[in-house]
């Protein structure tokens, strides 16, 4: 309670007061929540008080081995989940680590060497620090997947089902996600036994303390638009998405060329970029950082005050999590899209899932013309969108609901069959990205209605 109260938490959220009598009674758990409402202390800390509790495991050396392990999609996330672990148990006897792909193994050996209780990974290093035998797994008794809707829409299944096969068959599994998906249930009933369910909110609907605003543009002028909405209103701390790697490359140095201070962050990065672009946003040194879906994921900054969507995503359930980096543990933000009308289909696809329209803002100086058409958006050699989407520049597109036709994350992980080799900008003809940045080998397929890179 004492490394709580130094971070500053008094009263438990939502999904904290429920989900922390259920992982404490010992049994499986299958825990919904939307992002930025503490789903990690959610699971860390009572598995913090039960590890204190007992005896640390021990193999036949003598050598302490991990009793917990922590799964999650992205480097940062991981990052991110250890940095908690740590602060919370830092009161504690207990070890922990950390442990991605895109850094060298070595200071990754000599701490589990040292003997750890928790192991916070991404699938990829984790199999690889298995197949090396430097991990050793006999005794987890606890298994957290955490985000992971996102590691299936990254195409981890096939990585989960090996570390299914590789954890002593009695133990608990803790799934934790930012929403309840079809293919989070899926895998729910075939991984955990009769467990405690945790909703706190209904699926995919974005937090109240987020105002969300659409601001019309035109296509070609979405970048001036963005500089001139900085300058204007002196912003600091601007998270900006875009779909693809090569997109948030070219928009920051757009940006710096404009004399506004921006750096990227996505998969193709090193993992040295990455932590220091990060770093330098979370300080407040850099105004903007510019990412894709799945590298923002594990971005977590109290009180970020904006969310920019530059471009839309084609699949409605990621501007939830994207809008879900603002307005946490309480606090108010703002979220801001740029809608061109070749948009306009993903647009009436997000009002739809999220269930009530969003505010429609014209700027003076630049507003949408009239006579601009829509026109399909390539990503690679997939083109999503198009022209059939109905309505104006600045008001609800018309037409029925659902996901849009050909709707693939365009940073997610490419199926299986597209030839060529390693990582590559989505559609460019690449085989399966490296897991992680761990190393270069083919998974199997992921959901079919993905496709792309690896953000």
């Amino acid at each position: 309670m004492l490394a709580v109260s130094e971070q500053g938490y008094s009263t438990p959220t939502p999904i904290q007061a429920q989900a922390i009598p259920a992982v404490l009674a010992g049994g499986d758990l299958l825990a919904a929540a939307q992002t930025g409402t503490g789903k990690t202390a959610a699971f860390t800390l009572p598995l913090l008080q039960r590890l204190s509790q007992s005896q640390p495991a021990r193999n036949a050396r003598g050598q302490v081995i991990p009793r917990v392990l922590v799964l999650v999609p992205t480097r940062e996330l991981a990052a991110q989940v250890a940095d908690n672990v740590r602060d919370y148990g830092k009161h504690l006897k207990l070890r922990s680590m950390v442990m991605y792909g895109g850094v060298g193994m070595q200071p990754q050996f000599d701490a589990l060497k040292r003997g750890v209780d928790i192991v916070v990974a991404t699938p990829g290093r984790m199999l690889d620090h298995h197949g090396q035998r430097t991990l050793d797994l006999s005794g987890v008794d606890t298994l957290v997947l955490d985000e992971a809707d996102r590691m299936l829409d990254m195409g981890f299944i096939h990585d989960i089902r090996k570390v299914l096969a590789l954890l002593p068959p009695k133990r608990q599994n803790l799934l934790f996600s930012a929403t309840f998906s079809d293919d989070i249930k899926a895998l729910a009933n075939s991984l955990l036994n009769k467990p405690k369910v945790i909703e706190v909110a209904r699926r995919n609907t974005a937090t109240p303390l987020v105002r969300q605003t659409v601001h019309p543009v035109g296509r070609d002028r979405k970048r001036e638009l963005l500089t001139h909405l900085i300058r204007e209103h002196n912003w600091w701390q601007v998270l900006v998405f875009m779909r693809t790697k090569h997109g948030a490359n070219r928009l920051a140095e757009q940006l710096r060329g404009d004399g506004i201070g921006a750096d990227a962050i996505h998969g193709n990065k090193s993992q040295g970029a990455r932590t220091r672009a990060l770093a330098d946003f979370k300080s407040g040194k850099l105004q903007v950082l510019v990412a894709t879906d799945i590298a923002a994921r594990g971005i977590d900054i109290d009180q970020l005050p904006l969310v920019v969507n530059y471009e839309l995503p084609n699949v409605p359930e990621d501007y939830v999590h994207r809008i879900g980096r603002t307005g946490r543990a309480g606090a108010e933000g703002q979220a801001m899209s740029l809608v061109c009308v070749d948009e306009l289909r993903f647009l009436r696809d997000i009002e739809n899932l999220i269930a009530r329209p969003i505010e429609r803002v014209l700027v003076a100086g630049f507003e949408p013309d009239p006579q601009e058409r829509a026109q399909p958006i390539r990503v690679g050699r997939t083109v999503i969108g198009g022209g059939r989407a109905t309505g104006g520049g600045n008001g609800r597109s018309g037409g029925g609901g659902g996901r849009s036709a050909g709707a693939r994350r365009a940073d997610a992980p490419r199926p299986q069959g597209g030839g060529g080799h390693g990582r590559g900008e989505p559609g460019a003809g690449h085989a399966q990205p490296r897991r992680d940045g761990a190393r270069n080998t083919r998974r199997g397929a992921p959901p079919a209605r993905r496709n792309g890179t690896d953000g």
